[in-house]
């Protein structure tokens, strides 16, 4: 029986510590109860060892009880590190960190450091197959333990397109909802490649429209009173030369140094599309090449250039739209799908600057056929498909750019601005107008990068009104090809200067790209976690009745409990 102790001091910091000595092998176990070879565990209270008690004919576990606050850690053998000096070979100790768990997974922890590396390209196996989870514990009290903590997926598992709705909010995607927990740390600046997102391809779109644009205001005979120089669409054509090198090798280096991230990318509902944007930009800069540097006709090498990695693209993504999987067009059809479909057309207006009318006929036909499921898929909103935002966004204005640039592109083949190209003018103007009624809805949206994508919409829209302002010169169509031009001139200027002030001055354009950072499954961290919060709840309840108990009711009670045992075993040997 444990002595009292002698001090009041003394009672705050004893503790109970209760090992019961177990063996591997279950058929010893059952020969020496046969045999009534009772063990003797060791009841330790200040030092003092006192009471027996049979093993239980269960799996046998280690209890530690501190009298001081009633904690007590279940079935984690070998799960801590350090030994009492008294408990002998196998017993181990409850850490005395000044945690109210003493390390337990249930107690606060300390904020990771983000592994970056686990984005890197060809990584090592141990890195794919990590996971982090949100909150890290210290190693010295995880080593060995197998619990909902050590949940591992690989990185380079492919996120399902489902995932990317579930864990993401927002039109674009880009913000993780409050549920949910994402591999790196939020409160952590990612390096540079890491925050460098595929959309800042949006800029090189926006800047090659306008050069575009500027060109046709300046040779338009439409146009002609507003004597528009041609060095405008010189300047801003090598500006936007400038920042396609630019962003395009940057994205280049992320591609080597983190390619695990472009796949993420690659997989996003949303951002796949603007993989298109690359080669998109490319050719704006080829059929706005001023005058002074342009030749009577293009290579036919500049069409295959271009036209050749959006053909590959289309057959991989409209593939999936048609095989009817995970990725089918109900499930992942979004604003930015345009994108994957105007490139047809944009393909459409190169292959007749460079002579092929048959090659431009066959894109124009491609893309006229994904334009209609498109259109009709995002108009229906059918139940099997994601649910669009409610509120207006930017990305909206990408259904003004697939018929602006379709009846630019008929132009461009057939020679004139026929009945088809005005029919695809027409419900442009109409999808544009219906926007612009509603500017109100626009208010309040965070700056993105990704916002460059939304100004070659209303570019091409521009565009095309000059071209119908050239077929039909009237007031009406002058008046709005210069409003319609003067709006998408105001709209590229304003989002340049943001960029400018967000880049240099506020330093917020890259801010961390939290889309990519998600887990494969449903709330992967926050599983483990509520595995933990559950067992957790289990033990509070736990630890508010033995710390009701006093620690000589306790001890009594296991007494008790032993001697229940030695009956049973006494009857059975018996």
């Amino acid at each position: 029986m444990a002595t009292e102790p002698s001090s009041p001091t003394a009672t705050r910091h004893h503790s109970l510590d209760i090992h019961l000595d177990d063996t591997n092998n279950q058929t010893k176990r059952t020969n020496k109860r046969m045999n009534n070879n009772q063990m003797k565990p060791r009841v330790v209270r200040g030092g003092i060892a006192g009471g027996e008690r049979r093993p239980l004919a269960s799996k046998t576990f280690n209890r530690q009880v501190s009298l001081e606050s009633g904690v007590t850690v279940l079935g984690m053998d070998n799960r801590f590190k350090g030994t009492y000096s008294s408990g002998g070979e196998g017993s181990t100790a409850l850490p005395r960190s000044g945690l109210s768990l003493g390390g337990h997974p249930c107690g606060d922890a300390v904020p990771r450091k983000g592994d970056f590396s686990m984005f890197r390209t060809k990584s090592t196996l141990s890195k794919q197959n990590s996971l982090l989870p949100s909150r890290e514990l210290d190693p010295h009290y995880l080593n060995g333990f197998s619990g909902p903590l050590r949940q591992e997926v690989p990185v380079t598992t492919n996120v399902p397109a489902g995932r990317y709705f579930a864990a993401l909010r927002g039109p674009e995607l880009d913000e993780v909802r409050d549920s949910e927990d994402i591999l790196l740390p939020k409160d952590e600046k990612w390096p540079f490649l890491l925050r460098f997102p595929i959309g800042c391809f949006g800029i090189c779109l926006g800047l090659g429209s306008q050069a575009i644009l500027w060109g046709a205001m300046s040779s338009s005979l439409a146009l002609s009173f507003l004597h528009v120089t041609p060095i405008i669409n010189l300047v801003l054509w090598v500006i936007a030369l400038m920042v396609l090198v630019f962003v395009a090798t940057t994205y280049s280096l992320k591609c080597i140094f983190y390619f695990e991230a472009i796949k993420r990318e690659y997989f996003h509902p949303v951002r796949v599309n603007f993989f298109f944007a690359p080669w998109i930009a490319c050719m704006f800069l080829a059929i706005g090449i001023p005058p002074a540097f342009a030749p009577a006709r293009l290579n036919p090498a500049v069409w295959f250039a271009f036209v050749i990695p959006v053909f590959a693209l289309e057959l991989k993504i409209y593939g999936q739209w048609l095989s009817g999987g995970k990725r089918r067009l109900c499930k992942v059809a979004n604003p930015s799908s345009h994108l994957s479909v105007v490139g047809n057309f944009v393909g459409a207006i190169l292959a007749a600057k460079v002579g092929w009318l048959e090659a431009g006929k066959f894109m124009w036909a491609v893309g006229l056929a994904h334009y209609l499921c498109v259109f009709v898929t995002l108009y229906q909103r059918l139940p099997t498909s994601e649910a669009l935002p409610k509120e207006l966004h930017p990305v909206y204005s990408m259904f003004v750019a697939t018929p602006s640039a379709a009846s630019i592109a008929w132009k461009a083949i057939y020679g004139e601005f026929d009945a088809v190209a005005t029919t695809f003018f027409f419900i442009a103007l109409f999808l544009y107008i219906s926007l612009v009624v509603r500017i109100e809805f626009f208010r309040g949206f965070k700056f993105s990068v990704a916002w460059w994508s939304y100004t070659f919409p209303m570019t091409t829209a521009s565009l095309a009104s000059i071209r119908y302002a050239e077929e039909v010169p009237c007031f009406f169509s002058k008046g709005l090809a210069l409003s319609l031009s003067v709006m998408s001139s105001t709209m590229v200027t304003v989002l340049f200067v943001s960029t400018l002030l967000h880049a240099f001055v506020w330093r917020s354009l890259f801010p961390n790209d939290l889309a990519i950072a998600i887990t494969k499954d449903k709330n992967n961290g926050a599983k483990a976690h509520g595995k933990g919060k559950k067992s957790s709840k289990k033990a509070y309840h736990d630890i508010k009745r033995w710390a009701k108990q006093s620690p000589f009711s306790l001890v009594s009670s296991l007494k008790k409990s032993s001697s229940v045992d030695k009956d049973s075993d006494g009857n059975l040997n018996s």
